[in-house]
């Protein structure tokens, strides 16, 4: 578990606000973690994505980055200069990274004498490393996730006005204790479901949330900035990368997907979702869906007997029975690896 502490004057100065750079560095990892293929609705990007970095050239540098994992400094990921930044904005602070934020940061996660070949250049030659960088990410940006950009940014937009709506009616604690299901708020602690144990206090600092589609249910939290403690979340509606980008229409014809044709185009994406476990709310922020219009779906599903549900802790977890994933897996037009 991650546990941030978090005093009034920081929970009074929560804010929130995307990151294009937060969005490349997830999406790396999403890959990262998903060698063989990536779950639905991420499964068609990632494939694209692969094959863009596979065959252009200039990803090179983004390359080596997909291969550290997540065993990574803050600076390559810096926080947002605004709420609503542009990727050259904060490719333009990248590139400014001072040689002292780099020489402070890098000891905390590696020792001088066990330095990572691809991280040498940014204490060797600063500038040209982080330029490389930027042009590298450049050209993944505009080919794996530029595609996919405008639907994207407003979802995220949907987002940020839906979670800011909630700070401003009825302040930090409602936002925090409904923020994502494996985010547990109970004043003044924040706690992250990891398996990473980490305590954090956060003492007259300003808390950042950030949405990000590609987080796949993986939180992050960067404390590297003196003034800033950064968290990011799943933000909702990331279905819609089964929808958009290259060859694809913002709605495709039902009829051109069999299972949805079979039980109808939501019931068809919580299936695919279901692939592997997830409560309500994840459902919900995955598919973009109230939670209410979930618990519907599942309700029939259950009925049907192809969907499942298990109490596990304090959690309710639904799962593909085994005629629900003979379904996604012979009727649906991609295949799927289930899990355990």
């Amino acid at each position: 578990m991650i546990r941030i502490r978090l005093d009034e004057p920081t929970l009074a100065r929560t804010r929130i606000a995307i990151s294009p750079l937060w969005e490349v560095w997830t999406s790396l990892y999403l890959l990262h973690r998903n060698p063989r293929e990536a779950p639905w609705p991420y499964t068609g990007w990632a494939r694209h994505a692969r094959r863009v970095l596979a065959e252009v050239p200039a990803t090179a540098p983004v390359r080596l980055l997909l291969a550290s994992g997540r065993s990574a400094p803050d600076f390559l990921t810096p926080i947002p200069p605004s709420s609503t930044p542009t990727l050259a904005d904060e490719l333009a602070a990248l590139r400014a990274t001072p040689a002292e934020v780099i020489a402070e940061q890098i000891p905390r996660y590696h020792r001088p004498d066990d330095l990572p070949g691809w991280l040498s250049p940014f204490v060797t030659d600063r500038s040209a490393a982080l330029d490389r960088l930027a042009g590298g990410i450049e050209a993944y940006w505009d080919a794996a996730i530029g595609p996919w950009w405008p639907a994207m940014r407003a979802a995220l937009d949907e987002e940020v006005l839906h979670r800011a709506r909630a700070l401003a009616a009825d302040g930090p604690d409602a936002l925090l204790g409904d923020l994502h299901e494996q985010v547990r708020w109970e004043n003044p602690v924040l706690t992250l479901m990891k398996s990473l144990e980490r305590q954090i206090e956060a003492v007259d600092q300003r808390l950042l949330l950030i949405p990000l589609i590609f987080s796949r249910g993986a939180l992050s939290c960067s404390t590297d900035h003196p003034e800033i403690v950064a968290v990011s979340y799943q933000a909702r509606g990331a279905a819609l990368l089964a929808e958009e980008g290259p060859g694809r229409t913002a709605s495709p014809a039902a009829a051109t997907d069999r299972l949805a044709v079979l039980v109808g185009r939501a019931r068809a994406q919580v299936l695919r979702v279901l692939t592997r476990p997830s409560t309500t709310a994840g459902l919900a922020a995955t598919l973009g869906l109230a939670p209410s219009t979930v618990s519907e779906h599942l309700s029939a599903l259950l009925s049907a007997g192809v969907v499942h549900r298990r109490r596990v802790g304090r959690r309710v977890l639904y799962g593909l029975e085994p005629a629900g994933l003979a379904l996604v897996q012979l009727v649906g037009d991609e295949p799927v690896i289930a899990s355990a």
